[in-house]
C-alpha cells in the first residue's frame, strides 16, 4: 500500500499528516504508525495526523502518538490547521473536531496560528509542583537551570510514577525569566524530550500564573518561541485559553507499506 503524506513541523514538534477523507488508512494498525514515525526505520515524527470529513466542522483531526496511542495536541493542531487550510477545508478562520472535543483557531496576519484549547478549572499541588490537565496531563516542576538538567531520566520517573497510572504524564521544567518562561519537555508516548510542546507549554504558562506572570506569556523552547494567552477567572480556573506560533510544512512524499 502507498500512502501519500505531508510533514509538518510547529517550533520543532514535526507530524506527519495525512488526508484520510477515503477513509483508506488502516488507523487501527499501530504497529504501521509507530513504523511511520520511526526515526530510524521510517519518516520520522513526533506524532501522525489524520484528516477527516467532519459534518458539523470544516474537519476532524485524529491525533496518534509513536506508540499509537491517541490525545490532544497543542501543536499538532496548529500543523493540521495548516494542513486542512491547504486541502481547502479551513480559511483563515476554523473550527474542528479532535480527541476532546471542538476547538477554533484562525491565522493572524503575520500568519501565525492561534489555537484554542479548552477551559481549565483545576490546578493540583504536587508539593512545590503542579499538576494541569490542558487536553492531555502535564506534571509541572520549576527549575533554576534548565541547561543542568537531565530531562529524559527526571522526566521519565515522573511520568512511570504510580500516582499517574495507568495512563502516565507528560512532565515539563520550566524556567523563570523576565520576558517570559522557558520549558524542556518529556513527552508520554514518545518517550523522549521532544523540541516543543504544545499543550504543554500552555500548561506551564497558566502555572507560571502562580509566580506572578500574567497573559499573554512568552515561552522559549529548544524549537522555537510560543505565546500563550487567557484570561484568569481565579488562581486556579482558566478560559479563552489560545496557544499562538508558527507552523511549516517541511516536505511531501509517498510511504510504501513492506506486506
Amino acid at each position: 500500500m502507498k500512502i501519500s503524506f505531508q510533514k509538518f513541523q510547529g517550533t520543532g514538534n514535526d507530524f506527519i499528516l495525512i488526508d484520510n477523507r477515503d477513509h483508506k488508512f488502516p488507523a487501527d494498525n499501530t504497529t504501521l504508525i509507530t513504523r511511520m514515525c520511526d526515526r530510524k526505520f521510517g519518516i520520522g515524527a513526533d506524532g501522525l495526523i489524520l484528516i477527516e470529513h467532519e459534518d458539523t466542522m470544516d474537519f476532524k483531526m485524529i491525533f496518534f502518538n509513536p506508540d499509537g496511542s491517541k490525545s490532544l495536541c497543542g501543536n499538532g493542531s496548529r500543523c493540521a490547521v495548516a494542513f486542512a487550510h491547504q486541502l481547502n477545508l479551513a480559511d483563515n478562520k476554523t473550527k474542528f473536531i479532535t480527541t476532546d472535543g471542538p476547538h477554533d483557531a484562525h491565522f493572524d496576519e503575520k500568519g501565525i496560528i492561534h489555537f484554542s484549547l479548552h477551559d481549565v478549572s483545576e490546578v493540583k499541588e504536587h508539593g512545590d509542583d503542579l499538576f494541569i490537565d490542558t487536553g492531555s496531563p502535564h506534571y509541572i516542576r520549576f527549575v533554576k537551570d534548565l541547561n543542568d538538567l537531565d530531562v529524559i531520566h527526571e522526566g521519565r520517573s515522573i511520568r512511570y510514577d504510580k500516582r499517574f497510572a495507568p495512563g502516565g504524564t507528560n512532565v515539563n521544567f520550566v524556567e523563570l525569566r523576565a520576558d517570559g518562561i522557558a520549558v524542556r519537555t518529556y513527552e508520554r508516548g514518545v518517550e523522549d524530550e521532544t523540541l516543543s510542546c504544545g499543550t504543554g507549554v500552555t500548561a506551564c504558562a497558566l502555572a507560571a500564573t502562580s509566580k506572578g506572570y500574567t497573559s499573554p506569556v512568552n515561552i522559549s523552547t529548544f524549537g522555537g518561541n510560543l505565546q500563550v494567552s487567557f484570561e484568569q477567572t481565579s488562581p486556579h480556573e482558566f478560559r479563552n485559553i489560545y496557544l499562538a506560533g508558527p507552523v511549516k510544512k517541511v516536505f511531501e512524499g509517498i510511504y510504501e507499506t513492506v506486506d
